[in-house]
């Protein structure tokens, strides 16, 4: 039994990657204030970050999207193929941001904007590192202005035929994720235990083929389930 409450205890290992020295150093006061969340190392680039990844194995990366040389996007696909143990949070100064976007595709498994407070940004590093995903509702309401720009006149075949898979609540559901909801607030809204919303999330992710939480709302973006909202 000791064993399994030392092994519960450790804590999460967190390597800050942003090129602005004060807010690498910003992250780490606040996080290092912080039970259960250790500061492993801090990059100055993409390509240092992705060294460093390597080396230290991290739970969590924050990282930073525009930074020169390697930047956030190219560094996080790197550490998703080559560091599978580690998971990126991307972080951007900007609600609108196409590079941000374009790093959730590169498989990060979350979106922050900088300014996020210090307890979402913390709820955030553990969702994350328990093998959930993180994206703000500020941030997940504004991907469809961004999307809705870029994306194709229709859902691809592949991704219609996948949707047939879902049950009309797992649909439900996915609507109200791509809304930005927790599943806590899922939970609340649809009156049922949090664990069942969870089993719900699982299951929409492996049907769909989905990698994390982050993916399952670009999903529902391209393929028209944010005109609906869980009552």
């Amino acid at each position: 039994m000791a064993g399994v409450a030392a092994s519960s205890a450790l804590p999460v290992r967190v390597l800050v990657v942003d090129d602005q020295t004060l807010v690498r150093t910003g992250f780490r006061m606040v996080l290092d204030a912080q039970d259960g969340v250790e500061v492993t190392g801090e990059a100055a680039d993409g390509s240092t970050g992705i060294d460093m990844c390597r080396l230290l194995a991290p739970d969590v990366v924050l990282m930073d999207v525009r930074m020169p040389g390697t930047d956030g996007i190219a560094a996080t696909r790197r550490i998703v193929r080559e560091c599978p143990q580690s998971r990126v949070i991307v972080l951007t100064t900007f609600d609108l941001d196409e590079y941000a976007f374009a790093a959730l595709r590169a498989g990060a498994s979350g979106f922050l904007l900088k300014d996020v407070a210090p307890a979402d940004l913390l709820a955030s590093i553990r969702a994350v590192a328990a093998g959930d995903a993180a994206i703000s509702s500020r941030v997940s309401r504004r991907m469809l202005d961004l999307f809705s720009q870029s994306l194709p006149s229709g859902p691809s075949s592949a991704g219609e035929d996948a949707m047939t898979a879902l049950t009309a609540r797992e649909r439900e559901i996915l609507s109200a994720i791509a809304g930005g909801l927790t599943n806590t607030e899922i939970a609340n809204r649809m009156f049922v235990a949090e664990s069942t919303v969870k089993s719900h999330v699982g299951r929409i992710l492996m049907k769909l083929g989905l990698r994390d939480r982050v993916h399952a709302v670009i999903f529902a973006y391209e393929h028209g389930l944010t005109g609906s909202r869980t009552t």
